[in-house]
């Protein structure tokens, strides 16, 4: 099972802040709408995170199945479907579920043992 790229999403109290504090660290941004409150920024080929302004209330792991570090579609690739049948078969519970008969861009949401939110975001 192979989840996709990875990012951390950070729920941010001022975007125009966090925004100049990452890039100061390096990091630039490469999408996203400030307009909106959210914003991906990238630091190198290997570390991305998201910042998010009043759209969820934790931090959390993301998961973006189908895409490489760098957004770019590959393939194969697990479907988030399959990923969440397969959680499913092994116990693990899930708090938002996507409807199996479905197909394209969907997503997942479950928490680990600590209560830390992971999101399994497909877009594709």
């Amino acid at each position: 099972m192979e989840l996709g790229a990875f990012s951390l999403s950070l729920n941010v109290a001022n975007i125009e802040k966090s925004k100049q504090f990452y890039e100061t660290l390096g990091f630039v941004v490469s999408g996203g709408d400030i307009s909106q409150k959210w914003l991906i920024l990238r630091n190198g080929d290997s570390t991305t995170i998201g910042l998010f302004e009043g759209m969820f209330d934790k931090n959390m792991l993301t998961f973006n199945p189908g895409w490489n570090n760098q957004a770019k579609e590959v393939n194969p690739f697990s479907d988030v479907r399959d990923i969440q049948k397969h959680l499913m078969s092994k116990g693990i519970a899930i708090d938002s579920i996507v409807d199996e008969s479905s197909s394209g861009p969907a997503h997942i949401a479950l928490k680990d043992p600590d209560g830390n939110p992971i999101l399994i975001d497909q877009h594709r």
